[in-house]
């Protein structure tokens, strides 16, 4: 499919831009005819993807979304280099496996202040510039465990659901400024996030990647995980006027793997 103009025009600004989801949300955004900000700590990854993206279309700003003066700064040079922010995709997040009573403090802390005070922060700092720009989208990434259950990620699966509760108040509270709030909920999809090499540097990588392949392809109705333009697309949707009369909702992108286990 070509590129349809979906965002021209649009300025938005995406957290964790710099790879994975967050990467491919910028591109096909940008594809669109978005002025995309995308921010990350991982400054040579981000600025070579904006750079690809072009400078007339792109700037990479460095956002520890945790941090209450960095997005402030984040915004301040967004404004400065486009005029304005009309957009914002929540996507920053961090995941670990643990057993739930063996998470150390620190860890659930940690995985707290990104995924959910980092969702926060950005509603709370850029509602107001979408506002003066005369209205428009937050897409906040939740997950399938925003929805259900599921071991050993007690501490992410925490920070999502509330990423779900948050999206319903901020959508309730802002939808007199015209600004619509939603949420999309990935299942498993493949990105560096959860590449079984990053969550164990020990383990022999292609074996580690095809056996998480046939678990999926036992789990998930449609036998694999997802990828990353798969997020961004529905990530677009809720960005533009298709979902014009869409708001307060978690969207599930999973396979259908949320829908229940098949017995064939």
């Amino acid at each position: 499919m070509g590129r349809t103009g979906k965002l021209d025009g649009r300025v938005v600004l995406i957290t964790g831009a710099a790879r994975g989801q967050g990467e491919q949300e910028a591109r096909l955004f940008a594809s669109e005819g978005a002025r995309v900000v995308l921010a990350d700590v991982l400054d040579d990854q981000g600025e070579a993807v904006a750079g690809e993206l072009g400078g007339d279309s792109a700037l990479y700003v460095r956002l520890d979304v945790s941090k209450e003066d960095d997005w402030r700064a984040a915004v301040a040079t967004a404004k400065d280099r486009f005029g304005r922010i009309d957009g914002l995709v929540n996507n920053a997040g961090i995941l670990r496996f643990n057993e739930l009573v063996a998470t150390p403090l620190e860890e659930f802390q940690l995985i707290t202040q990104v995924n959910q005070v980092g969702a926060f922060l950005g509603i709370r700092t850029v509602a107001p510039e979408i506002e003066a720009a005369g209205g428009g989208t937050i897409v906040n990434t939740s997950s399938y465990t925003g929805l259900t259950g599921m071991g050993y990620v007690g501490a992410y699966a925490a920070s999502k659901h509330a990423v779900v509760g948050l999206t319903r108040v901020a959508a309730l509270e802002l939808a007199g400024r015209g600004i619509r709030v939603n949420a999309v909920c990935p299942g498993a999809v493949d990105t560096p996030m959860t590449d079984p090499a990053a969550l164990d540097p020990d383990a022999d990588r292609e074996a580690s990647k095809e056996a998480v392949a046939e678990l999926y392809r036992k789990l998930v109705p449609l036998g694999r995980v997802g990828r990353a333009e798969e997020v961004a697309k529905l990530a677009l949707f809720l960005s533009c006027e298709d979902s014009s009369y869409i708001t307060g909702q978690p969207f599930v992108v999973d396979g259908g793997w949320l829908a229940g286990v098949s017995l064939f």
